[in-house]
């Protein structure tokens, strides 16, 4: 991927109060301008991409620079059940498959209306429309709003899915656990503007990321590019 330079400006207006604090901390308006530089690289063969880091790192600037319109902000939901707002093309074998895939076993809540979803169930089914409606799946804030139980399920069955559709799928998220269960094929830290390939290793050898492996006990190379 190439490499990216992004300034992120923002319009501040001047009103009193903003033209107060600028005058008593020595604060100009670039000041608050945000600067995003580095590089993405990945293997030529992959499935699964992780950008993480803290908040206001830059995470979701950098995806929608880099991924454009592949990146998953929210859908329109519309429709008296989630199974009729699932895209049209797509048939009802084909929509179960990708339910249950993403681990949105629940008959019952198919025939619910998004809304009255728990936030577990809605991150599942949004997963399951972004992987019916397209190959390429860049998603925002990925299991920001669910326990970290949901979000090692979720996670876990992304990876099976993605690999047997043959599809692409990248997380934002700020949760370095799920590293561990989606066992991507590359990571880009905003924290410091990194970038990581990571593969399996005998658990023996100490990760070298941090806590990443360290709920299951499985550690997890990690080679700095």
């Amino acid at each position: 991927m190439p490499h990216f330079d992004i300034v992120k400006k923002s319009n501040i207006k001047k009103t009193y109060r903003v033209a107060r604090i600028m005058g008593d901390y020595d604060v100009k308006t670039d000041h608050a301008n945000e600067h995003f530089v580095g590089e993405i690289n990945v293997p030529d063969d992959w499935h699964i991409g992780v950008i993480v880091g803290g908040s206001g790192t830059g995470k979701t600037t950098i995806a929608k620079e880099l991924f454009g319109d592949q990146l998953i902000t929210g859908f329109e939901w519309s429709a008296a059940s989630v199974v009729d707002d699932m895209p049209e093309q797509c048939s009802m074998d084909e929509i179960e498959r990708m339910f249950y895939a993403v681990g949105f076993g629940s008959v019952p809540s198919w025939l619910k209306p998004f809304d009255v979803l728990s936030n577990g169930e809605k991150m599942r089914v949004e997963l399951a429309r972004a992987l019916l409606e397209r190959d390429f799946v860049v998603f925002d804030e990925f299991t920001s709003v669910v326990d970290r139980t949901v979000a090692a399920t979720a996670s876990v069955a992304i990876n099976k899915a993605v690999h047997r559709t043959g599809k692409r799928f990248v997380a934002v998220t700020c949760h370095y656990d799920v590293l561990e269960w989606l066992q991507p094929d590359w990571v880009f830290d905003t924290n410091d503007m990194k970038s990581f390939f990571m593969t399996a290793r005998d658990p023996k050898n100490s990760s070298q990321f941090g806590n990443a492996g360290a709920n299951s006990g499985k550690s997890l190379d990690v080679i700095i590019i």
